[in-house]
This record gives structure tokens, sequence and C-alpha cells, in this order.
């Protein structure tokens, strides 16, 4: 027979479980069952007898003050910046009582309007009755729009300027907060629309001229929800930051570090130093320094800065700007390694062999300065034997080693073959007024490619070391292709008369072969495009589960915690297991370690998709000029209703609706990716060569709506029938409907016999 809980067991139940608090409930809780549930009873009659509980309908709660875990919506910041919140169910007599939350690092950013559940302990003494600890969020903030804002007889209307919304929001006369026509607006949903009209809004930010160039980026920041400017606490917290000092640091100031960098990088967070090995047991090999900021000396767990840096994940990059996970007096300061300055760091010492291969690896918590700060193309140039004043005196030092060292760790990165994809990144080169004045293609230079092999190696060295220390951490996992993608690649592949192996477990080493075998034809980037898009997308876990893009067992993010708030949580975690001090990883930054991992994996997406859409806005203003002319291009897309076509000029993707793709109707097979010609068979595939007119570019939501002229070589007809649409309806449009799905049906008749 069960033992009868205590009344103290019971009031826990309670206030850990605010929605089972039905007698049942409680008594399935703790196994009473048949006559047991009197005893029960009688219990529960006491607590209530007693004060502690209120029985409302068949549940219990406390007759004078709030439920030790309450419902509640938060009510926004105070003057001070405390956080204060109120209770969703107050049934008191008096005043409603205030509650102030304390919040943690491991806990979601917190607006106005939020609901939540929440632990509450009583205080006296204090302008507020309770403090509030978050247990999980479940309401949202109010629903927002960005738009244009259109001036009315009564009020007015917001257009979305999100290219894939239609829907628009009307605004009363008491709800314009002083907005003018055309003005880019962020509104909020406060109602219901009519029976028959639309939802209704008042607008809550005037965000300015939507047409001005740097608003380009600004649209983006807003409308992805990127917090883009700091609380006062946090901006005082890095204000009173003082520079670190050698106290329990390595010197390491004569060691002649250096940062390579664009040249307009905003922050310096790695620096590198590289030197014959002088063991005689590994003749040919190298030493490697890599140091990184030592952010967490400045960002400590449960302080304002931690929870703002945790709650925007990473910084974010737009061609005109930066939002920074940390204020600038520590990204652009403290944090950073600055040219002859002392900086904190925790460096990285690297020996590998002639070939490039690790032999041995051990981290050190110092206080390093900088000879120089360099970039990409100096240091690219001074190899190629036109050093600089700056790069003149460090050739045989420090960049003549660098490069030596480079080569080996370019030997072993061949054996292990990482993927190696060949798709040149797009530049927008902005004026002084943020106008687009060329789009461009980065320069892939050797100087790239040294340092992004030394930072591989050091956050491999950084996963491995954990992993000896047995020290939880966050991995970067990036999983292998899913059976279906690699079949749709393999199409792809073997559509351009090229194979792709099968019936093996896949390695990058596959892939590679096929990416060579495509160099130098017409479809080589249609190859490159469509293996980028059979991967996944990589992100973060307490959990190792291998990085398959580079081909490493374990990865993790060490080198960039100035802009990533996963590689902060590495430092801590190496601050720890050295015992390097009271600022390492906390028994709370573990015990949440699963939630933030999927927290910075979704800011993580969430930047990359505003950076996205700003580029894509950016095109449009630049094409925006050139609406009426002929541009060539390839198919970079299908689906049901056009294709996709990327401008060889400018790497912009376009729309070519189907109602302008001629006059033939064309069917979609969705198994193969193709539009298939209802009277000629004609297939549209991807990288198919066209010739397009630009019809449309709408800088505001960043969409370009393309006209075909030529495919394949060949004019379209550009014919009209007499049905729908100003189209006839080919006749043997059913028989090409009927040769997909035959063809569809066979694929998967093949399939299943291998």
């Amino acid at each position: 027979m069960n033992k009868l809980p205590s009344k103290e067991e019971i009031l826990t139940w309670i206030s850990e479980n605010p929605t089972q608090t039905a007698k049942r409930d409680i008594a399935k809780a703790f196994g009473i069952k048949g006559a047991r549930r009197i005893d029960l009873k009688r219990i529960m009659k006491e607590l209530e007898d007693e004060g502690h509980l209120k029985r409302r309908k068949k549940t219990y709660r406390d007759s004078d003050k709030l439920s030790p875990v309450s419902v509640l919506r938060v009510a926004g910041p105070t003057a001070d910046g405390d956080l204060m919140a109120e209770p969703l169910e107050w049934q008191g007599e008096g005043d409603m009582p205030k509650i102030m939350m304390i919040t943690k690092a491991s806990d979601p950013a917190l607006g106005a309007g939020d609901q939540i559940l929440a632990r509450l302990t009583q205080v006296t003494g204090e302008p507020y009755a309770y403090e509030g600890r978050l247990i999980r969020r479940i309401g949202t903030n109010p629903t927002l729009v960005l738009g244009i804002y259109r001036a009315g007889s009564d009020g007015g209307r917001i257009l979305p300027i999100d290219k894939g919304e239609q829907k628009e929001w009307t605004v009363d006369a008491g709800s314009v907060n002083g907005a003018k026509d055309g003005e880019l607006v962020e509104g909020a949903y406060i109602g219901p629309k009519a029976r028959m009209g639309l939802p209704k809004a008042r607008i809550v930010n005037r965000l300015g001229d939507p047409s001005a160039p740097r608003a380009v980026s600004l649209i983006a920041i807003h409308q992805h929800g990127i917090p883009d400017r700091f609380p006062d606490a946090v901006i005082a917290e890095a204000d009173a930051m003082k520079p670190a000092g050698l106290k329990g640091r390595e010197d390491l100031r004569e060691l002649p570090l250096v940062t390579i960098d664009p040249h307009d990088a905003r922050d310096h967070d790695d620096a590198c130093y590289a030197e014959a090995d002088t063991d005689p047991k590994n003749k040919g090999g190298h030493i490697i320094w890599v140091a990184i900021a030592d952010v967490a000396h400045y960002v400590r767990p449960g302080t304002q800065l931690d929870r703002e840096a945790r709650k925007r994940g990473n910084s974010s990059y737009f061609p005109d700007r930066v939002v920074p996970m940390l204020p600038d007096r520590l990204s652009g300061d403290l944090c950073s390694l600055h040219e002859g300055v002392p900086r904190a760091c925790i460096a990285l010492r690297m020996q590998v062999d002639a070939q490039g291969t690790k032999l041995s690896h051990s981290f050190v918590r110092g206080l390093m300065k900088s000879p120089a700060s360099l970039n990409y193309q100096e240091v690219q140039a001074a190899q190629d034997g036109a050093p600089n004043e700056k790069c003149a005196p460090l050739m045989e030092e420090v960049i003549a080693p660098l490069y030596e060292a480079y080569y080996a760790l370019r030997t072993a990165r061949a054996v292990r073959q990482p993927l190696e994809l060949d798709l040149p990144e797009r530049k927008i080169v902005l004026n002084d007024e943020g106008e687009v004045v060329s789009i461009d293609y980065a320069e892939r230079l050797d100087a790239h490619r040294m340092i992004e092999e030394f930072m591989v190696l050091a956050n491999v060295c950084a996963a491995e070391e954990l992993i000896a220390r047995k020290t939880a951490q966050l991995f970067r996992v990036h999983e292998e292709p899913s059976t279906e993608k690699l079949d749709a690649l393999r199409e792809v592949a073997q559509a351009s008369g090229l194979t792709l192996a099968k019936g093996q477990v896949l390695k990058t080493m596959h892939l590679n072969t096929l990416l060579k075998q495509a160099e130098g034809m017409e479809e080589a980037e249609l190859i490159n495009m469509s293996t980028l898009r059979s991967m996944t997308q990589a992100y973060y876990s307490p959990e190792n589960f291998s990085h398959f893009g580079l081909a490493l067992k374990a990865y993790s993010h060490f080198t960039s915690p100035i802009r990533r708030y996963a590689d902060l949580i590495v430092h801590r975690a190496l601050v720890s297991s050295h015992g390097w001090g009271d600022d390492g990883l906390t028994s709370e930054d573990e015990a949440d370690l699963t939630e933030t991992a999927q927290h910075i994996s979704a800011t993580e997406r969430r930047s990359m998709l505003a950076e996205r859409d700003t580029t894509d806005r950016y095109l449009a203003s630049y094409l925006n000029k050139r609406v009426g002319e002929a541009f060539d291009g390839k198919v970079s897309g299908i689906a049901r209703f056009g294709i996709f076509v990327k401008l060889d000029e400018t790497g912009a993707d376009g729309l070519v609706p189907m109602r302008e793709l001629g006059r033939e109707f064309f069917n979609y097979d969705a198994d193969r990716g193709v539009l298939i010609g209802s009277e000629t068979r004609r297939e549209i595939n991807l990288g198919l060569r066209v010739k397009v007119k630009l019809a449309e570019a709408a800088p505001v939501t960043g969409g370009i709506v393309l006209e075909l002229l030529e495919l394949d070589g060949r004019a379209v007809d550009k014919g009209r029938g007499n049905g729908p649409r100003g189209r006839g309806k080919p006749p043997k449009r059913a028989q090409v409907k009927a040769k997909i799905k035959g063809d569809k049906t066979k694929r998967k008749i093949e399939r299943k016999r291998k």
C-alpha cells in the first residue's frame, strides 16, 4: 500500500504542477487508489482549513496570495531596467501585486506581452510583492508586421514589404502614431479582422523612408527580429570593464602573433604565428600558435552582458552595417586583438609534422601583444614577392613561416578530403551614401585558405581537448545528406553525363570526385549548387555527431567568441577544465546546453535569412534602373509556378512566372524537378542556359521578375492562343501528364529492385 504524501509534499506538487491540481491528478501522482483517496481528501480539507489552499471548482490554490507557480504576462522593463510582470489570474480584492522577474543567462529574451509560466517567491520591504523566475514561455509577443504605411481618410493601411506576404493591415486614425504616407513602419496586431475585412494593427515604430539606401538592411533587421539596440544595463556593464592584466596568465607578449583579416574588418578575434619545429624527432615539422580573444574574462555567466549575448546568439553582418553580439566597448576594443596593445587571450600551441598531421597540442590562458594587424591582400602580395612597408619587416620571421606551415596543412587536407565546393561569394560594393555601385565576386586567396586551415585545426583541438577532459561542450554538427537528396543529386549528375557512386558509405571524397568531373564543363556551377543543396544544415549540439562536410570526427567552434555565443561556451569549458578561474562553465550552463544549442542554431539561421534578404534587396535596387534590358543566365530553380534564373552578371536570382514561358504549356515533374512542354516535350531543367528580359525589380521586397526570351539558345515562341490566360490548351497536355506519372512509377519500381 502506497504511503500517503505529507502536506509539504502535496504543496510542492501543486507548486510544480499548476495545471494538474485536481484531486484525481494529485492522487495519480502519488499512486493513491481506492479507499486511500478518502484519506487524501481529508488532508486536502485540512490544508484548505489551515489557509494554505483555496478550492476553486475541483482544483486548489492559495486563498490570499499568488500560486508559487503562476501564469504571468510580461509588462516590460522599468526606467531602471527591471523586468516586471503581472499575474493573468488575480483573484484578490486589493491591487494586483507587482512581480519583478529575476532572469538568468539560459532564459530566452522576454518582451512586453509575453505570457510565461514562472515560479514566484514572496518578498517584503520592496516596491514589488514577488520575485519571479522563468520556467517556460507559453505565449508570444504581439504579432508584428513591417510595411509601408499608406494614409487614408480615416487612418490608413500597412502594405507588407515581405515579397511572400500579400495580406494588408488596416490602421485606425487613433493608431497611426504620427506616421506619414509612404513611411516604413512596424505595426502590432490589435484585433481580428471584420467578417469580410482586413486585420487591424496599430503603428508602434516609424522607421523612415523605405527607399533610402541604408534602409535596406534595417528592413531585414526588423523583419527578422534581430535585436539591434543594447539595453542601458548592458552598455553600463561593458563600459565599466577594464583591460585584463597579467595575473594568472602566461606572458605571450614577445610572441609575434599577427591578425590577418579583411581590410574592412570591424574586430580582430584571432591571431596566429608559426615557426619550424626544433624537435629532432619532428624533422620538417612546424609549431603553429593560434590565439583567440579571451571573451570569457569579460562576459561572465549570469551577467547582463551574458544574457544579451545569448539572446543575440551571434553577430549579423550586412553590406552597410554589423549588428554585433557584444557592445563595441568589447567587440571593437577590449576583446579585439589590436596592434601594439596587450590583450587577454586563450592561446593554443599545435605541433604538426611535415605532412600536416597534428602530433600534439596544448592550451594556455595568456596575455599577448600583436606586432601588426594585417589584411589578406597585403599578406598575399608579400608572399608573392611584393611586400609593403608593413609586411617587409615581418617576411622572414612571421609571414614566410606561416605559409610553410599552411602548405603542410594543405597536404593533410588533401588526404582528409573535406568537401571542395567552388561557389564564388558575391560582394556588394556600396558608396558613402549606401548606394550599390557594383556587384563583385569576393577574391579567394591562399591567405584566406591559410587562416581557414589554422582555424579549422584549432577548432578540432578544442573539441578533442574537452572530450579528453570529459567536459561538456557544444559541438558543431554537420550530418551526412539524406538518401532522398543524394538520389536527386545523382539524377542531376546523370543528366549532365556525370556519375555519383552508389551502393557504398558516402564520403566527401565521392562528392569531390563528382565535382572534379564537372570542372571546366558548362554544368560545373549546376553540379556545385546541386551538391550544396543536397547538404544538411549544420547546427550546434552538446552531442557529437561529427562534421560530414569537413570530414572530421569532432569539431567545435572556438575561434570567434566575439561574434558567436557557441565559441564563448567552448571558452568557458576550457577555463573550467583547466582550472583557470571562476569565469568558466557553470552548472547552469551545462544544464541548459541543449536549449542553448537549439537557441543559437535558430539565431544563426535568423541571421542567414536576414543577410540573404538584404542581398536580394540590394540586388533589386541595383537592377531597378535596368528594367527592360536583356541578361544571360542559368536556370537555378524549378517550381510549379515557374523557374528561377541566376543572372551571370550579378548572380541575382529572378523569377520567370509560368505565364512568361511562352505559348506552350509546361507540366511540372516534381520527382525529377523539371518542366516538360506539352507539345514539344522540351524539358527545362537546372543549369539550362537562358536569355531573359528584366521585367521588374522591386527594391523594397527584393523581388525580381523576368521574361523568358531564349531557352538553350533558341527563341521562345511568344504566340498566344484563345484559351484562358491568353493561350489555348495544348491537346497533348494529358499525354505529357500521363508520361510523367508513368516515369514516376517506373523509377519507384527500379529503386525497389535495387
